[in-house]
């Protein structure tokens, strides 16, 4: 489980296991991590925990967030990363190294070269399962709600990777380029949500811009991170 410590002019105060989805920092009691600190914003800070995954985001606070040393309004967490809040540090500790697939992915280079992923396969190549329908074709009678078992995948529309596909197999899987735009897909009960994890723009589907709390991908929905654009399809 990974974990934060939090220290003061080096000398460590506390440590707090992230063993829950959302943990928020800031100076008003209500927060799960209070520190008394007039430098620190009422509800400064908040950090979203998926499996060993950690998101860093800023609440509009007054002196800002820094991480190892640049100010940060989504950020995510890497093993032994130092969050600043005023004079107080919070060192992240990652519980163990990271799979490929729950971290960054550059859709182009991991279609082609993650190791950790299925292999990538050009479009129409058959496999024996139901090959996904075009664009504007209807959905399949039988096929299964996501959240009970239907696998998904995203097929890569545009750039050098075009036409090749990528398994959603794991409970998250995170798309795009650290420092310009990251989105994270997860499978929940009800389904494939995709969530805005890094970048001042937020990811398209459909050509619409997603809000702050993500949103249900459906069938054939096109998923634009990064500049590339991807389709959303269940393997039925």
């Amino acid at each position: 489980m990974p974990k934060l410590i939090l220290s003061m002019d080096g000398l460590v105060l506390k440590e707090i296991p992230l063993d829950r989805e959302r943990i928020t920092v800031g100076r008003k009691p209500v927060n799960d991590i209070q520190i008394d600190n007039l430098a620190i914003s009422g509800q400064h800070a908040v950090i979203t925990t998926i499996l060993d995954d950690a998101f860093l985001e800023d609440l509009n606070s007054t002196n800002g967030t820094y991480v190892n040393g640049q100010p940060v309004k989504k950020h995510v967490l890497r093993n032994n990363d130092i969050i600043e809040l005023g004079k107080y540090r919070l060192k992240f500790l990652a519980d163990a190294p990271r799979a490929a697939s729950a971290g960054y992915i550059d859709p182009v280079l991991h279609a082609a070269s993650s190791p950790d992923a299925a292999p990538a396969k050009p479009a129409g190549h058959d496999s024996g399962r139901t090959r996904p329908e075009p664009v504007g074709a209807p959905p399949h009678a039988a096929r299964q709600r996501p959240g009970e078992g239907a696998p998904a995948c995203i097929r890569i529309v545009s750039g050098p990777a075009a036409g090749r596909e990528l398994d959603l197999a794991k409970p998250m899987t995170t798309l795009g380029k650290p420092g310009q735009q990251v989105a994270a897909i997860t499978r929940r009960q009800q389904g494939y949500f995709i969530a805005h994890v890094e970048g001042d723009a937020y990811p398209l589907v459909n050509g619409a811009p997603i809000d702050a709390q993500g949103r249900l991908l459906r069938e054939h929905d096109v998923v634009e991170v990064a500049g590339i654009r991807m389709q959303f399809f269940l393997r039925g």
